[in-house]
């Protein structure tokens, strides 16, 4: 996930909080069902985070920090919730339709009702330098990378997935194999293992997978063999199958784990000429989604972005 701007948390009213967006025409799936391949997001949005409930797919924004939903059958989009003026990354959302968002250069999350858009509540990880990049959601906690800094944040859920109070969050440093690199981006993408024992986190600027121990910390490299996840961005998991989403490089890696998520193997890649930059990876409708952050692309308040759909392998 790319670098983006400054800090302003916002709030308002319900009421103002959806907001129905037009949005250009859907491109039809060839011969797959009529469901949109590319869905149109608004000019300038800047996506980043992608999840997915249902129907509906939610993107943040990485200019405002604003969350679109896009119904993926008719491609329609609404705006929920209020601009930030600090990046919306990575996104997951949990079974009560809570939404959790990374924060980015505001070293922070923000959980969100996606039905309202309203501010469930609002951790502070960290102050600059501080890049929380992206997000997974475990049974008992969630946790969040941090490009600028060797640790993840953990948040713990309660019964039920009640959420802590605001001083609630543990920082875990990171131990063994990793090791940060320079001044580009780091621990970027996670996901849990195949077992759910433990993490895997990918390092861009290296192109390694690492599994983390979320107990004490402890980092060892996924061997792939014969393989290096460049521009390594955002992860899912399906089972034993993990998808890398390489952004530069405008592919995805399928990776086939061993259940502990200690060794893989590239099973293939998937590319399609509508890529632009993409960023992160959800599943639904039986198909892969993925935002377009077009980082190659100086962005402009006109500046067109997209999301695009693909066959799962």
């Amino acid at each position: 996930m790319n670098r983006p701007l400054r800090a302003a948390l916002g709030g308002a009213l319900t009421a103002a909080l959806l907001t129905s967006v037009a949005v250009a025409p859907a491109q039809a799936h060839p011969g797959g069902r009529g469901l949109p391949t590319v869905l149109a997001l608004p000019d300038g949005f800047q996506p980043e985070g992608i999840a997915t409930a249902g129907r509906y797919a939610y993107f943040g924004s990485r200019a405002t920090g604003v969350i679109q939903r896009v119904d993926l059958i008719t491609g329609r989009g609404t705006t929920i919730g209020a601009p930030t003026g600090t990046p919306s990354l990575g996104l997951k959302i949990d079974p009560r339709g809570r939404l959790f968002v990374a924060g980015g250069t505001a070293g922070d999350a923000r959980v969100l009702d996606t039905r309202t858009g309203e501010v469930l509540a609002r951790y502070q990880f960290a102050t600059a330098p501080t890049f929380v990049n992206d997000v997974i959601l475990t049974r008992d906690a969630a946790y969040f990378t941090d490009s600028n800094r060797p640790v993840l944040y953990r948040l713990p859920l309660g019964r039920d997935g009640a959420l802590p109070p605001a001083d609630s969050v543990t920082t875990i440093a990171l131990t063994g194999a990793y090791e940060q690199v320079g001044d580009g981006v780091n621990l970027n993408g996670i996901s849990t293992t195949p077992d759910g024992r433990a993490l895997i986190v990918v390092q861009s600027n290296t192109g390694t997978l690492y599994r983390v121990d979320p107990a004490t910390g402890a980092t060892t490299v996924v061997d792939v063999p014969g393989y290096t996840f460049a521009n390594g961005d955002g992860l899912l998991l399906r089972g034993r199958t993990l998808y890398v989403v390489q952004n530069r490089l405008n592919q995805i890696a399928v990776v086939t784990l061993n259940r502990a998520g200690t060794t893989g193997k590239v099973t293939g890649t998937i590319t399609d000429p509508n890529f632009d930059v993409p960023t992160t990876v959800a599943e639904a409708l039986g198909r892969l989604y993925l935002p377009n952050g077009r980082f190659t692309t100086p962005p402009t308040p006109t500046t067109p972005y997209t999301a695009v759909a693909v066959p799962a392998h």
